[in-house]
């Protein structure tokens, strides 16, 4: 195990860092350093490692969640108004609807399969937009029509409604069952877990301030809160649907609302940890995959990624109709809304590990995805925010 933990995490760092050399996202270094170690390939990870690869993935979208609800700014989301809710939720819609037509032409896929991996492929990368629109920021590029917020707020919200998604056609699929009556229990199932992870920040944040420990601490129990959520889900589920992911966000949430210094405390400590969970999700990710059946689908994968995004960007167009953006400030947030990665890796390999017969399909395209979309998307955006976004001199370093 302490071999391929070594393999592991040198190989992807050095992989990481050619990607960023020829302006690439580090993570696709990483990814490819997972398919080379993994059993497909040169077979050099451990089997205990890869035994519990699913828990380990588990981990990390945990960490993005909790990450996005301690940086989720309300006040931000506010100001936005409307077309920052329908960036969170009509591309991704639009995106999923693509992919169920799509799928069941190309792959034959049944419509709750095809939604699964429409959910799977649906959300924007955290990883990849989030940097560059700090950066847009910082040097006033669309800061008057507040452009790089709007691109964050929505896309934040967009990875949480995606996972819900996930989370519910995963469980009608489980159950074998599409019945109304399951449909009605999602929207119980949301807010459920946005009533439990409420009242766990309210809880945490009264404890925090009666009992003083060191943030690594907070840490460690806001983990462990977020296990016990999970669990809970897995433990009732069969008597009613709650949304254990959505638990976790709004737990950070709630901390952000009720404590904003030690949110932004605690976002410094998750930010550290996701340098391994990042590393740890994307080379097992690619050591999950089996590069021997890509040629097979290769093709008609492409085109259903590609033919989604053409859904997705409709989508984006359609959410910006009534505003006074124009035609270039638009066409720049559709291109910071092609790149996939974080959400991807982290859910992509659940069909698999459940033991879902179309898994091995689903994860394969995942990752596709990745590799096609992350480059794709941080390329656009590098290269074109000077063309189509208005830099205002005022707001240098705001």
């Amino acid at each position: 195990m302490l071999l391929s933990i070594a393999l592991i995490v040198l190989l992807s760092l050095m992989l990481a860092k050619l990607c960023q050399l020829i302006k690439l996202p580090s993570i696709i270094g990483m990814l490819f350093a997972g398919i080379l170690l993994g059993p497909f390939v040169f077979n050099l990870i451990d089997g205990s490692i890869l035994d519990v690869s699913s828990e380990l993935r588990q981990i990390a979208l945990i960490v993005i969640l909790i990450r996005a609800g301690l940086s989720l700014k309300l006040e931000d989301i506010k100001k936005m108004g409307w077309p920052a809710l329908f960036l969170a939720f009509v591309p991704a819609t639009f995106e999923i609807i693509g992919v169920v037509v799509l799928a069941s032409l190309l792959f034959g896929l049944t419509l709750i399969e095809a939604a699964l991996l429409g959910s799977i492929l649906a959300a924007v990368s955290p990883a990849v937009v989030v940097p560059r629109m700090i950066k847009l920021m910082e040097s006033g590029y669309g800061y008057k029509k507040r452009i790089p917020h709007l691109v964050l707020s929505g896309a934040s919200l967009d990875d949480i409604y995606v996972i819900i998604l996930f989370t519910s056609f995963l469980q009608s699929f489980m159950q074998h069952d599409v019945s109304l009556d399951l449909l009605l229990q999602i929207p119980t199932s949301i807010l459920l877990g946005i009533g439990l992870g409420i009242g766990a920040g309210y809880v945490s944040v009264k404890f925090f301030k009666i009992f003083h420990m060191r943030d690594t601490v907070k840490v460690l129990i806001m983990f462990s809160i977020g296990f016990l959520f999970i669990v809970l889900e897995q433990t009732i589920q069969s008597y009613i649907m709650v949304s254990g992911l959505l638990a976790v966000m709004t737990l950070g949430g709630m901390i952000h609302h009720q404590y904003p210094l030690l949110a932004k405390r605690l976002v410094s400590k998750f930010e550290k940890i996701w340098v391994i969970a990042e590393m740890m999700l994307f080379v097992l990710v690619g050591a999950a995959v089996d590069i021997t059946v890509i040629p097979s689908i290769g093709f008609k994968a492409i085109l259903l990624i590609l033919g989604a995004l053409i859904f997705r960007i409709v989508g984006v167009w359609f959410s910006l109709l009534k505003t006074k953006l124009s035609f270039k400030e638009k066409l720049f947030i559709s291109i910071a809304y092609i790149p996939k990665a974080t959400v991807q890796a982290a859910i992509g390999a659940i069909p698999l590990s459940l033991g879902i017969e179309s898994g091995y399909l689903m994860l394969t395209i995942a990752v596709l995805a990745i590799l096609i979309t992350a480059p794709l998307g941080a390329l656009g955006i590098d290269l074109t925010y000077k063309h189509l976004l208005t830099q205002e001199n005022e707001h240098l370093g705001v």
